[in-house]
């Protein structure tokens, strides 16, 4: 059976709401839910208008009235015809999926479902069916004004009141909006040889009594243009509708139950990723600290290898050095400051003009000889000692890789390539052939002799 008709008194608002509920003229009747493109359909463009009409176009609206969605859907309504298939709620649905749902209303009761709208928009049963594309919005209609069903006031020697039904009515609309004692259920009591057995069912023309003892005389009159329709519903439930409410909730516990069960298995499985990734942490730290055992080894095997080789360097005769120019030193080795990457000077400055003579400072083999970077053009050596000698920010260079040279041999020009703020010679003296195992440079050549 279909929702039993809601309806309220006219409130200002900024949307023309439609309740699309069964109401007088078109209600009562069993409803079978039909697919969207009857012959009762409409085209997109026109349920654009509609909504356009209803709420100003937002097909999400939702604003706490009791009414959803750019159609304004009831939840009842949305509910009897199928839209809980789309979502829970019709502004939780698609523009498309409402329109479906608008179809199947439209089709069980006509245009009258939108009494203002439907005007507005040319809503008529038989219309061509939507389209695809998403028609704009119209612009927002201005409000219109709600027509008030009217009573026939009786003498005032205690005769009851007398009310006519016209389009849009519903039993517990008139009672709210006629103050009837009882509701409802009084007023269908007391019409209900006018009414019949089905309480939803009266149509418009109808006289119904609104004291006990008047007089039910039926009278026609025009019906309104417009009504809003809210206000409680009658408690009393055809079977029918009775039984959809059981299919629904059991369709909810259902779903509660499938829901309650997904959320279980999703505990479970995020217990057993935790539980694997627990146990992953625990190999890695088992795992980091077993290497830095080996690491702690190794070094220590490294240092005993050095200290080795010390006391073999010392007991060995002393190579005789050469200065790298014939210049005093500037900056000094280990001076501080942001220049450097390392955070302090990792050589010695000699400050020579760009073209000065650069001399072997031992006997070794050219290791590189090319451009280094920062250093800009630069030669490295390396040295029977171990040790390894660097000339740097040279504008010339005379030997090349894996070359032999003697102390004291020219192996290029002075200059300022590379980081360089002026021509100079960087010196250093490392104990391998990479950057970070510096040494004091001044101090090496002075250990071998050379006065600086």
């Amino acid at each position: 059976m279909a929702v039993r008709g809601r309806h309220r008194r006219r409130q200002q608002s900024r949307f023309n709401r439609a309740s699309l509920t069964v109401t007088a003229g078109g209600a009562g009747l069993a409803l079978p839910l039909v697919a969207a493109g009857t012959a009762d359909a409409a085209s997109a463009d026109t349920w654009a208008k509609v909504a356009a009409c209803e709420s100003s176009g937002d097909w999400s609206v939702n604003t706490g009235n009791g009414y959803y969605g750019g159609l304004q859907f009831k939840q009842s309504t949305w509910e009897a015809y199928g839209g809980s298939a789309y979502a829970g709620r019709a502004d939780l649905a698609t523009k498309d999926q409402q329109i479906a749902v608008a179809e199947k209303v439209l089709d069980g009761q006509g245009p009258g479902a939108w009494p203002a709208c439907s005007q507005k928009a040319g809503l008529t049963r038989g219309g061509p069916a939507p389209v695809a594309p998403e028609a704009a919005p119209a612009p927002r209609p201005a409000t219109s004004q709600a027509a008030t069903p009217t009573t026939t006031p009786q003498s005032k020697a205690g005769t009851a009141e007398m009310y006519t039904v016209v389009r849009g009515d519903t039993l517990s609309q008139i009672a709210d909006d006629q103050r009837v004692k009882g509701g409802w259920q009084r007023l269908y009591q007391a019409n209900r040889a006018q009414v019949g057995a089905d309480p939803d069912l009266i149509v418009p023309g109808q006289r119904l009594q609104l004291k006990p003892g008047a007089t039910a005389t039926p009278q026609s009159r025009p019906a309104p243009k417009a009504k809003d329709r809210t206000g409680p519903e009658p408690t009393g439930k055809p079977a029918a509708e009775k039984a959809a409410d059981a299919a629904r909730a059991k369709a909810v516990a259902a779903k509660k139950a499938a829901e309650a069960k997904k959320a279980e298995e999703a505990k479970k499985a995020e217990e057993a990723k935790k539980a694997e990734e627990a146990k992953k942490a625990e190999e890695g730290r088992k795992a980091a600290a077993a290497k830095k055992a080996e690491q702690a080894a190794a070094a220590k095997k490294a240092e005993a290898a050095r200290k080795a080789e010390q006391a073999k360097k010392a007991a060995a005769p002393r190579t005789t050095l050469s200065s790298p120019v014939d210049a005093g030193p500037s900056t000094p080795y280990r001076a501080s400051g942001a220049s450097w990457s390392k955070g302090y000077h990792t050589g010695v400055d000699f400050p020579v003009p760009t073209g000065t003579s650069v001399k072997a400072a031992a006997s070794g083999t050219v290791v590189s000889a090319g451009w280094g970077g920062s250093y800009g053009y630069q030669v490295v050596i390396k040295h029977a000692d171990g040790k390894y000698s660097q000339y740097a920010h040279l504008s010339a260079l005379t030997v090349r890789g894996g070359q032999s040279v003697q102390a004291g041999q020219r192996i290029a020009r002075s200059g300022s390539t590379g980081n360089s703020t002026g021509p100079h010679l960087h010196f250093e003296v490392r104990t391998g052939p990479g950057f970070g195992s510096d040494i004091d440079p001044l101090a090496y050549l002075r250990g071998g002799g050379v006065k600086v």
